[in-house]
């Protein structure tokens, strides 16, 4: 099959695609996510991991097969407007790019817990502009630089799980209770954790930057999100077994804690650094997915059309990755990392419900998997974020409708817009 017609340039291959998923989900989630989770639901954070697990996969097979389908820049933006009409399409690309948007703040606010405590807003926003100079540059530098960031937090993650393991402090009582918290907290605790797995959906977004996409997507995403969730539950266990889950819950820097109760405690500076490095990984994969989302809506007129330039060496939608880094750069100025998280969290399981009632619409003949997955990935969502903090989901709604409720006043004042 030829590949569609794309501004973009193809120059991704499926290892390639693989290691930007890896990079937007083993990045700042596992240094970040873990100690909300235990906050909600102890030691039943490895079942809440189980849960996101299982929804993600879920999510995951939707999202590939309409990516093999509709190779374009754009994820479930494009995909709810083909399957499901405009509206869907639009309150799946604004959620997507202010939830986004908030997992960047995150990952710049964790990138600064670890690399440098004393000052944390200052050093995420360092990173953010030194990350954004490097997309500008092209994606294939991103591909590369995201490779180079996956290699060096495995290792840190390796010794996160020799240190936890190894030190002398691990106690089998930390692994007990896992019902105390009861379903909800269990349930609230796959929330926060599925933010940690949504990395999967740059591999989608960045659909018209893979060479032959119809093949390559739907391996590159099962692929790394099996990968992320074997380390995700190595990591979260030996962490758990170390210190148990009311030290990770009250610690700004979760696994930087767990390494640092044992005497392995040397290895806490290389694990620092690690965390600092996946958490920049993160923000590289990341403007890059959010980018092209914001390209493709600025390009059909949903957003303001200035943001659709490409530039014209590089290949790379520039101004829409300038304001993205933009948005982002305020957001660690104004939020701290704990209340950011549960409003990305809804936001970004608002899209995938989206996706997932997209996915449930394709004839037999356009599938990949089970329909049944569709349906269980849109439950799982909505499930996930209704249980989420109330704070999180009343502002998560807030903003989509500060995004939506302009938008069809601007439709309806102007008939002739495709809808």
């Amino acid at each position: 099959m030829s590949n569609p017609p794309t501004r973009l340039a193809r120059r991704l291959g499926t290892g390639d695609a693989i290691m930007m998923g890896l990079g937007s989900m083993i990045g700042a989630s596992v240094f970040a996510a873990i100690g909300p989770a235990a906050a909600a639901a102890g030691s039943g954070l490895m079942i809440g991991l189980a849960v996101a697990g299982v929804v993600a996969f879920c999510n995951a097979t939707s999202s590939a097969q309409l990516a093999a389908l509709y190779p374009a820049s754009g994820g479930t933006y494009i995909y709810g407007r083909k399957r499901l009409g405009h509206l869907a399409g639009f309150s799946a690309g604004w959620g997507f790019v202010v939830g986004k948007s908030a997992t960047l703040s995150v990952s710049a606010l964790a990138f600064g817990a670890y690399a440098l405590p004393e000052a944390p807003r200052l050093a995420g926003i360092a990173a953010v502009v030194v990350v954004t100079a490097i997309n500008l540059r092209g994606i294939t530098r991103t591909a590369k630089a995201t490779r180079v960031t996956v290699s060096l937090v495995l290792i840190a993650l390796g010794l996160v799980v020799a240190a936890s393991v190894g030190g002398g402090n691990t106690n089998a009582d930390n692994l007990a209770g896992w019902g105390d918290y009861g379903a909800r907290g269990i349930l609230e605790s796959a929330g926060l954790l599925f933010f940690a797995f949504a990395g999967y959906a740059r591999i989608a977004t960045l659909g018209e930057e893979i060479r032959d996409p119809a093949r390559t997507i739907p391996r590159a995403i099962p692929a790394a999100l099996g990968l992320t969730l074997v380390i995700y539950a190595a990591v979260s266990a030996t962490a758990l077994w170390a210190v148990g889950p009311e030290l990770l819950a009250e610690a700004v820097a979760p696994l930087a804690a767990a390494t640092d109760a044992g005497s392995w405690n040397g290895l806490t500076p290389v694990v620092r650094v690690g965390a600092a490095i996946a958490s920049a990984g993160a923000l590289l994969a990341l403007v890059a997915g959010v980018s092209r989302t914001t390209f493709a809506m600025a390009a059909e007129g949903d957003l303001p059309r200035v943001l659709d330039k490409v530039h014209p060496t590089y290949k790379v939608p520039h101004f829409a990755e300038i304001a993205v880094a933009a948005v982002v750069i305020v957001l660690v100025s104004l939020t701290d990392l704990r209340s950011v998280l549960g409003f990305s969290s809804f936001c970004v399981l608002f899209y995938y419900a989206v996706t997932n009632a997209s996915a449930w619409t394709l004839s037999p003949a356009q599938r990949l998997w089970p329909r049944s997955l569709s349906a269980l990935g849109f439950i799982g969502s909505a499930t996930l974020a209704i249980t989420l903090p109330s704070a999180s989901a009343l502002t998560g709604l807030a903003v989509l409708a500060a995004g939506i409720l302009p938008w069809r006043v601007r439709q309806a004042l102007n008939p002739a817009s495709p809808r």
